[in-house]
């Protein structure tokens, strides 16, 4: 009898001794919205119903749910629009929605430069790129215009590392300009992200490779997929699955996963299945996947979706 409940006891604290290494997760706000976006300089942007508004780590309002679209705090600042109207369309034979204007809001929810562009991304370095009618330039804080817009421009990226990737409509080719609007890369690219860690993820035909600020490549066109460098690592996706390089292009976590995100704060969320769950740099399961979708971690907390629900999990509980 005793040796039964000797083995009892020790299988119990074996299976507890693995739920414990791949991290039994502590929920800091419950999952209750419909839209849920990770942390930036303290608010998270969450949605629910087809309004946006934001959060503190609390999980209390800070900006009311008033926005139509909103995007996540940079720079201090967010991009929001408000004003979308529905008008039905007698030749489809349904509801459009006719997009409002966008503008800027500081963090007491206040309008820093007004709603009248037709699109907005966040602010990088100071500036931010916006689309008013067929032009399209940056923009500083102030809401003036630093590099004019232009019929050239089809879409801008992010500024980072000093530059940012633009799409010239004309070539149908992305190239990358300074702040001045100068172009350093030419365009010739069919597709390109912002630099990270000194480089940046391009896309010549149907492959992905990584160039340095000088235009050169680093690591040769070869993925079906690649996505910028953060914390040492990029995750790019070959044959339906993804894994994680090293800056000399070399597998550090071989191509397994169904889906992935970047590193941040040592973890990066990945898909097994259908479920979402963490792994640190060495590819070991750290949160076991349980989650129906999943954001990278930012400022201690991680938006996952749990059902049709967001909320924000913590990595307190696994750091213990």
């Amino acid at each position: 009898m005793n040796k039964i409940l000797y083995i009892l006891i020790c299988l119990i604290l074996l299976f507890s001794s693995s739920d414990a290494e791949q991290g039994e997760v502590e929920y800091v706000i419950n999952p209750q919205f419909d839209g849920a976006w990770a942390f930036a300089e303290g608010l998270a942007r969450v949605k629910i119903g087809d309004r946006y508004g934001y959060i503190n780590r609390k999980g209390r309002y800070v900006i009311n749910l008033l926005f139509d679209r909103a995007e996540d705090f940079s720079d201090s600042l967010a991009a929001v629009r408000i004003g979308d109207k529905e008008e039905y369309n007698d030749i489809a034979k349904r509801i459009w929605v006719i997009p409002g204007d966008w503008g800027y809001i500081n963090r007491e929810g206040q309008y820093v430069i007004n709603p009248q562009f037709d699109s907005a991304e966040s602010f990088s370095e100071g500036l931010a790129f916006v689309d008013i009618g067929d032009k399209k330039g940056y923009i500083n804080r102030e809401g003036q215009l630093v590099i004019e817009p232009t019929y050239e421009y089809g879409f801008g990226r992010n500024f980072s590392e000093g530059l940012a990737p633009v799409w010239v409509g004309d070539s149908d080719r992305y190239g990358y300009i300074n702040q001045e609007g100068q172009y350093v890369i030419n365009p010739q690219f069919d597709n390109a992200w912002s630099f990270s860690e000194g480089l940046a993820p391009v896309k010549i035909g149907d492959r992905w490779g990584y160039i340095n600020r000088e235009g050169q490549y680093v690591i040769n066109p070869q993925f079906d997929g690649a996505w910028p460098f953060s914390e040492g690592l990029a995750f790019v996706g070959i044959s339906d699955k993804y894994g994680y390089i090293n800056q000399e292009g070399q597998y550090v976590i071989n191509p397994q996963f169904d889906g992935a995100g970047s590193f941040a704060e040592g973890l990066a969320c990945v898909e097994i299945g259908d479920r979402w769950g963490y792994i640190n740099q060495e590819g070991q399961v750290v949160i076991k996947p349980q989650f129906d979708n999943a954001w990278s971690f930012s400022e201690g907390l991680a938006a996952v979706k749990v059902g049709d629900r967001w909320g924000y999990i913590s990595k307190g509980s696994f750091e213990k």
